[in-house]
């Protein structure tokens, strides 16, 4: 007789296995079902280019992981995860040869942006500072009455603003715009499309709680301590078993997917009604990435050489040019002169290469579903700025959106995110409902980043949805 659990996970990612494991500490049998045999979903590592180089596959630093006010609470670090801090958040080079560094420091970051500006950066961050992390807490998740209502009231003032328009009207210098400009881009939209220039200011923010660390050995294992976490409180992980229907699930009283909507209907097929379906089948995804990964014979020569004490390097000059990259992504062009991200895990974990060598990441915001090969756009964008870079590498490795989506098909078209997080869904997601985790379905619930908070390597999503979860068991 197969056995009968009380709650099945679908999907083992971050959201998958949070949601696991806040059942399995409230005592409910769970189980989780990863179609891949290596649990992780977009946080995983590989060997992509040769022998002793370890990449992250997808997630690589990790502002809201070390933040997140769920995974926190769990004994992780006891469990093998380690985080690496650097000295600096990020680094932001600009053509006269010198970079802004954004630093944990309040004082030593504004000492970066120049006269003009270091006061008007001092004034926007401070009230947000002085609650510090509970300020998280209220960020990261659904719509809610927060703890700290004023403060969240005055995040919300600037936050809803495009970041072209908050940081031309707030700031005179071009290092104080560029810094912030490449902080707003993980939001993948326009520069000018409302909510932009809330996504600068949590990461700009969360930079001066904790300098955005890496994990030592690679991304992979801030899964595995969540997993074994799950099983040391007696849930079970099943890998290399593919769900292509709701029906094929063992019987539980809960069922929660870590999954994107496009497959959250598919898995449903005929049993989801179907004015949810259609609603589910508006959801959007936004703008793909293309990634690049390189073992280097050393670190990368950036021409200010402190741009290697940051863990991520945003390449992209000026504010009007990073505006005109994101621009082009969402309309679905080609920019030549991308925005890239670039990260520098081997920096503060060196058992991610060989002695003396290094590893690079970087990746750029392209059209949905692209098939363009951007390698020689980013490394020109690199090259830019890191004379030389060219001739240290020694393989490369790339992803494009189709490849990413096969690695994890809750990627839909290539997008890291779980889908646009602008004005008109960003708080509306997967659909607009008062608990945004519940499915029509009995016991089905979604828990992957198409729900609240979003994308990010921090669990949320899942220890929401479980909360939902517990509800209907009754805990």
């Amino acid at each position: 007789m197969a056995k009968r659990y009380d709650a099945v996970v679908v999907g083992s990612g971050p959201n998958g296995l949070a949601a696991a494991a806040l059942l399995a500490r409230e005592g409910v049998s769970v189980l989780v079902i990863e179609g891949h045999g290596q649990i992780g979903g977009a946080t995983r590592s590989a060997e992509l280019t040769l022998p002793g180089f370890v990449h992250d596959v997808c997630s690589a630093v990790h502002p809201m992981g070390v933040l997140s006010p769920f995974l926190c609470e769990l004994p992780l670090g006891e469990l093998g995860l380690q985080w690496m801090h650097p000295q600096a958040s990020a680094a932001h080079p600009l053509d006269d040869g010198t970079a802004v560094l954004l630093r944990k420091s309040l004082d030593e970051t504004c000492d970066e942006l120049g006269a003009r500006d270091e006061a008007r950066y001092r004034r926007l961050m401070e009230p947000f500072l002085r609650v510090g992390r509970p300020l998280v807490a209220d960020l990261v998740g659904p719509l809610r009455i927060p703890k700290h209502p004023l403060t969240m009231a005055r995040f919300g003032f600037y936050g809803v603003r495009s970041a072209l328009g908050l940081l031309r009207g707030r700031f005179e210098g071009e290092r104080a715009r560029a810094m912030l400009a490449g902080c707003a881009a993980h939001s993948i939209l326009p520069l000018e499309h409302m909510l932009s220039g809330g996504v600068g200011l949590i990461f700009a923010f969360t930079a001066h709680l904790e300098n955005w660390p890496v994990a030592r050995g690679g991304s992979r294992t801030i899964t595995d301590a969540l997993a074994d976490y799950v099983t040391s409180l007696g849930g079970e992980i099943e890998t290399g078993r593919w769900v292509t229907s709701l029906a094929d699930l063992p019987d539980a009283r809960v069922k929660l997917l870590d999954v994107a909507p496009r497959q959250l209907i598919e898995l449903a097929g005929d049993a989801l009604p179907s004015g949810y379906r259609k609603r589910l089948q508006r959801y959007r995804y936004g703008p793909a990435v293309f990634k690049l990964d390189w073992a280097l014979d050393g670190p990368i020569p950036w021409r200010d050489g402190r741009c290697a004490e940051a863990s991520t390097v945003h390449v992209g000059g000026t504010l009007e040019e990073i505006a005109a990259s994101e621009r082009a992504a969402w309309k679905g062009e080609r920019c030549d002169r991308p925005f890239v991200m670039v990260c520098q895990q081997s920096h503060f974990a060196a058992s991610r290469a060989p002695e003396g060598k290094h590893t690079g990441y970087a990746y750029c915001h392209v059209p949905h579903g692209s098939d363009g090969d951007m390698t020689d756009a980013i490394e020109a964008q690199v090259e830019r700025f890191a004379p030389g870079f060219r001739d240290l590498i020694l393989a490369r490795h790339s992803l494009r959106p189709a490849d990413l989506e096969r690695r994890n098909p809750s990627l839909i078209g290539g997008t890291i995110t779980g889908g646009v997080a602008d004005l008109t869904q960003f708080f509306t997601r997967p659909i607009a409902q008062l608990d945004p985790y519940r499915t029509p379905l009995p016991g089905v619930l979604l828990c992957s980043d198409a729900t609240p908070p979003g994308g990010g390597v921090h669990g949320m999503g899942g220890y929401f949805a479980a909360r939902s979860a517990l509800r209907l068991l009754g805990k």
